[in-house]
């Protein structure tokens, strides 16, 4: 069976992100208490290197999304396997909270290099006219993350440890996703041959319009964020604090995953049909209109299925609409500096989200939490609405 350029490099690109995102982001969530009973330090800290990871790439990403541009994905993402394998090993030899933050911070420079922004920009460069259609595909593929690396990790982990399980870990991103990087990648950006549509060449905003609508779209996109980041790592405590027992909390929030995968497949599906707009729209509404019904749904079941469906649904498409609104508005010319810019405001709320919700539930509560996440979520929508009306042309 023979794939295309385009189809290999998603496949590749999804497992490598899978591992990317199961081994760092998820990978607290699993081993969190060993890493805190071990190391001597507290939960807070433990979760604080998923923050500087954030941070760090913050600030690089700007950088490397313009480096993309310029001489293609492969070298970048191959260089930042091999220094999440490094900083997997140091995390797996830390002995305290200092070293623990310091690798941490150096995953963070591997995330620059290797997971979701190269790889979007990667795939924008090989795809070349089908990239929507690519990064909801690889969205799809992504969203397995912790479906693999949740039941993983806790296995490996009962079996040889956390350290050894992250040594583990380190050498498939040496011996797995490096070459793959290398092997499906190409040496320098393709070309492409204009499309009857040249807008998703030279975008579809007008030069005079280009400030207003990345102001409006990097409000809507950092808005979100704070939202999708918080929350989902407070999901069930947010459930239990509605009156819903763990049991029924954890079957709620793994519904989330679901949701979000389904979504994107009908965005792979029957993308064509619509605008980008309108997806975004539609996505940003569901955020606020889903926070507002577990404000008045309390315990009831029913309302919090609908809760996490929503959530799932606005995450899934908010996925795909980082990479495929930049790509409609901004178009390819520039499309990893724009990536990297819009990184910034992303990363620092990603960067800033979970201790902020952490210290609000366990100061003031579930309640207080959703209102502030609902006010969050409005400004998103109203950016992406002002967004949609001075953006009519962009399909």
């Amino acid at each position: 069976m023979t794939f295309s350029p385009t189809a290999r490099v998603t496949l590749g690109l999804g497992f490598t992100q899978i591992v990317g995102w199961g081994t760092t982001y998820l990978m607290p969530s699993v081993l969190g208490r060993h890493l805190q009973d071990d190391l001597g330090i507290s939960s807070e800290l433990v979760f604080a290197g998923i923050t500087v990871m954030f941070a760090v790439n913050a600030v690089c990403s700007p950088r490397v999304g313009k480096i993309i541009d310029r001489i293609g994905a492969r070298s970048l993402m191959a260089a930042g396997s091999a220094i999440y394998a490094l900083a997997l090993v140091g995390v797996s030899m830390s002995q305290g909270a200092l070293s623990y933050l310091a690798c941490w911070g150096v995953m963070g420079v591997a995330s620059t290099l290797a997971l979701s922004n190269p790889s979007s920009i990667a795939i924008v460069q090989v795809a070349g006219p089908r990239s929507r259609q690519a990064i909801a595909m690889l969205t799809i593929i992504g969203g397995l993350a912790s479906t693999v690396f949740w039941p993983l990790t806790g296995l490996l982990e009962a079996a040889v440890g956390w350290r050894f399980t992250l040594l583990l870990y380190a050498a498939i991103h040496l011996g797995a996703c490096l070459p793959i990087h290398l092997l499906i990648l190409p040496r320098r950006p393709p070309v492409h041959p204009p499309a009857a549509n040249t807008s998703t060449v030279s975008g579809a905003v007008a030069p005079g319009d280009l400030g207003r609508v990345y102001l409006l779209l990097s409000i809507s996109l950092a808005f979100g964020a704070f939202v999708f980041t918080g929350v989902q790592l407070q999901m069930i405590e947010m459930l239990r604090g509605l009156g819903h027992s763990p049991a029924q909390a954890l079957l709620l929030a793994s519904m989330i995953g679901p949701a979000q995968v389904g979504v994107r497949a009908v965005e792979l599906v029957f993308g064509h049909r619509y605008s980008i707009m309108r997806s975004a729209v539609f996505g940003s509404l569901m955020l606020p209109v889903g926070l507002g019904v577990a404000l008045m749904a309390g315990d009831l079941f029913a309302g919090a299925l609908f809760v996490v469906v929503t959530y799932g649904m606005s995450n899934g498409l908010k996925a795909v609409q980082r990479a495929t609104l930049p790509l409609a508005l901004f178009g390819r010319a520039q499309f990893g500096a724009y990536m990297g810019r819009l990184a910034l405001p992303q990363g620092i709320v990603s960067a800033v989200s979970p201790p902020i919700m952490a210290a609000v539930l366990s100061k003031f509560g579930t309640a207080p939490a959703l209102w502030l996440t609902l006010c969050v979520a409005m400004v998103s929508l109203v950016a992406m609405i002002l967004l949609a009306l001075r953006s009519k042309a962009v399909r």
